[in-house]
């Protein structure tokens, strides 16, 4: 297959998902109409057998229970009581509360693995206090935005699985190595917030006793708990990814029961919304399984490596030109589309290039975060811009992210520049 028609292929279908029509529909037509036209129908009736196996993978099982996992500690209570703790430590910094903002949404995100559910979640329950103790609505939802991006992130991802699955890379280490990002990450947004509100909100907060803000720790006893449940028995080696997420889950149950929620009510809602979510991310996984195939008989990957070999660009040089590309997709797109259109030809492209892939995983994700809050569909500025009471303008949380998003981008730079910061965990306890 020649770049030309990779390139056209693409665009094509960017303009088809810019039309309207769903990403996994897409997606499964041009592997099918490509794979018609390659190799004629017989392509197709061996597609069954991917489907099959796709839906039939181990570790896709994983998806539905971290989701799971999130839809039970956002419906429980735990994330009001979490933030409620975080406010008496980091209240008195200077910016005050959003401080607050950022430390739940990664204490949040170390359990739920969604970004989505993770701004969802902490906004719905800051936006009250914030707006009633005259916090600027810009800075309040810029804070939320970016805060929930960190829900892709910080272990467990469900991203981090998709990557995993679709680039045939441990999901141990990019677990792990998304751990000192993620809170190299949460401690830049901090420092940002402490610099830009400096002498702001902080004094005006109510200074609690120790004793007091010893006693609210224990509010970050579950999501605490469950993270080293699921992280741990990863690591030693006692459970698969899959069967890690089963204990999560189960220790999840245990702290709703602990907080008198555990009904049959409250687990069919998060039963429910479970499986809409899990149908809709296994259906678009799924429709790249079967691109792929086509892709892959077509040797479009092989094709794309070559191409750029031919343009003589260094390691870092291809990078700099994903950055901009993510940049430009992310504006179009949600997370999980990016990741399943890219993940195939750019994984070749990066692995002949010498980069490490589990790195790659981390950079795919971050891309993706600034998706999240870069608008025209930044989800994430959606999401909080839903949440808040006063019915004010949109723009308000686009001119928030916006310095978070800077953040990010230099924050990636340095990943580049220092690689050993995302894999020096990896390679230490896997090697």
């Amino acid at each position: 297959m020649s770049v030309t028609a990779i390139f056209l292929a693409f665009f094509l279908m960017l303009a088809i998902m810019l039309a309207g029509v769903p990403i996994a529909a897409v997606m499964a037509l041009t592997g099918i109409v490509a794979g018609v036209l390659a190799f004629g129908w017989p392509l197709v009736e061996s597609m069954g057998a991917v489907v099959w196996g796709v839906q039939n993978e181990n570790l896709l099982t994983a998806i539905p229970l971290f989701i799971l996992l999130g839809e039970l500690l956002l419906r429980s209570g735990i994330a009001d009581q979490m933030y409620g703790a975080l406010s008496l430590w980091f209240g008195r910094l200077p910016g005050g509360l959003l401080h607050t903002n950022i430390g739940c949404c990664a204490l949040f995100s170390a359990t739920s693995g969604s970004s989505v559910a993770t701004a969802a979640t902490i906004g719905t329950v800051a936006m009250p206090t914030l707006d009633k103790r005259g916090y600027a609505s810009d800075k309040s939802l810029g804070s939320l935005a970016a805060g929930g991006t960190l829900g892709i992130l910080i272990p467990p991802s469900v991203n981090l699985l998709v990557y995993g699955s679709m680039a045939e890379q441990s999901i141990g280490q990019l677990f792990v190595a998304g751990i000192v990002p993620g809170v190299l990450l949460t401690l830049c947004f901090m420092g940002y917030i402490a610099f830009a509100n400096r002498g702001e909100h902080g004094m005006t907060e109510v200074s609690a006793p120790l004793a007091v803000k010893l006693r609210a720790l224990k509010a970050l006893f579950p999501p605490v708990v469950i993270f080293f449940i699921v992280m741990g028995s990863i690591y030693l080696g006692i459970a698969t990814p899959t069967e890690s997420a089963a204990l999560g889950v189960v220790a999840a149950m245990i702290f709703v029961a602990l907080h008198g929620k555990f009904t049959k009510d409250f687990l069919n809602r998060c039963f429910i919304q479970t499986a809409k979510t899990t149908g809709m991310v296994l259906l678009i996984v799924t429709s790249a399984f079967v691109l792929n195939v086509t892709l892959s008989l077509t040797g479009a990957a092989q094709a794309m490596t070559t191409w750029i070999a031919s343009l003589g660009l260094s390691a870092t040089g291809l990078l700099l030109v994903l950055i901009l590309f993510y940049l430009v997709l992310g504006m179009f797109m949600d997370v999980l589309s990016m990741q399943v259109l890219t993940i195939p030809i750019a994984v070749p492209v990066i692995v002949a290039a010498g980069i490490d892939p589990v790195w790659f995983g981390i950079f795919v994700v971050l891309m993706c975060e600034l998706g999240l809050i870069t608008p025209p569909v930044g989800m994430n500025l959606y999401v909080v811009h839903g949440v808040r009471l006063d019915g004010g303008p949109f723009m308000d949380a686009v001119r928030g992210a916006l310095p978070y998003a800077v953040i990010m981008l230099v924050f990636t730079l340095l990943l580049i520049a220092f690689p050993q910061i995302v894999l020096f965990l990896p390679q230490s306890m896997f090697q």
